[in-house]
């Protein structure tokens, strides 16, 4: 199948070389001209065969709204876009329409998989009509994980980013807990491995988990994490599961607090932030600050 790209960063340039590596002609765009295909927007568009499907990669907000405008003066009807970044689902509702008033189709995708993503494939949770969801299954296919999960068709458009952003708010309380208990092994005399300790709930324990091995490996390159700044940031998703909680009055104690828990980071250099942070870096790349910024 052929595709277009647009955005080729740690995610998307990755996603790429899956598709290719799985047979797929992939037709990819981005500002930095050293990582691009071809010279812009339109001669993405110029290259692919109709229908066209176009991927969008880009950060959520003004720049995804960029792209989508430019897109629908440059697609025909029966042409199809995907959002695979970030965005809220009310975005993909304004964007579903504005396409759809010319004709042209759009999918969100909820996209989990980080920087590790090439390797071991992408969860994908996606929202859109049915009949333009299934003709862009093999793209699904491709990048998934092997087996028979990592791939949901959630519901209507809006669906995939909102089981994504609630998914993201799961993975705030999760890297909280580890945190926590990381830093209270830390604080008391008696335990003098906490690495150690770690290392050994990976096999056999209820709370063993991606995350967990995750954090054994950032223990591994920074025993304490002493060159880790205890500051995380959070990008949007953990206050819009909140928010979403408060509109249907959902109790969300565990993600509301870990949200709080990264407002706090910002105050003082926090230990349980320096866990966050390297979970954070360890799984997505995300950037890091040094200790010896603060």
């Amino acid at each position: 199948m052929q595709i277009g790209l647009v955005g080729l960063g740690k995610m998307g340039g990755n996603m790429r070389e899956r598709l290719r590596n799985a047979g797929h002609t992939v037709i990819g765009y981005d500002t930095n001209p050293e990582k691009s295909d071809v010279a812009s927007l339109a001669d993405l568009v110029n290259e692919l065969e109709a229908p066209r499907t176009v991927w969008v990669m880009v950060p959520a907000g003004a720049p995804t709204q960029h792209v989508i405008d430019r897109l629908g003066d440059l697609l025909k009807p029966y042409d199809t876009v995907v959002d695979g970044g970030n965005s809220r689902w009310t975005d993909d509702e304004k964007h579903a329409e504005e396409l759809g008033k010319r004709g042209i189709g759009f999918v969100d995708a909820g996209v989990s998989g980080g920087v590790w993503g090439l390797k071991n494939g992408y969860a994908l949770m996606v929202g859109g009509e049915k009949e333009t969801v299934d003709r862009l299954l093999p793209i699904f296919e491709a990048l998934k994980p092997e087996g028979p999960y990592g791939y949901v068709h959630a519901g209507k458009v809006g669906a995939g980013h909102f089981a994504k952003m609630v998914h993201n708010g799961i993975e705030y309380a999760m890297m909280q807990a580890y945190a926590e208990g990381w830093e209270l092994l830390e604080a008391v005399d008696s335990v003098d491995n906490v690495r150690e300790v770690f290392r050994s709930w990976q096999q056999g324990t209820v709370i063993r988990s991606w995350l967990l091995d995750l954090a054994v490996d950032a223990l591994d390159e920074d025993e304490h994490l002493h060159e880790l700044r205890g500051y995380a940031q959070d990008s949007g998703e953990g206050r819009w599961t909140v928010e979403a909680a408060i509109d249907n009055s959902v109790p969300l104690p565990a993600i509301t607090a870990s949200l709080f828990a990264r407002f706090a980071s910002r105050q003082d250099d926090s230990p349980q932030m320096k866990m966050i942070a390297a979970l954070r870096n360890q799984f997505g790349g995300h950037a890091v600050e040094s200790a010896k910024k603060a």
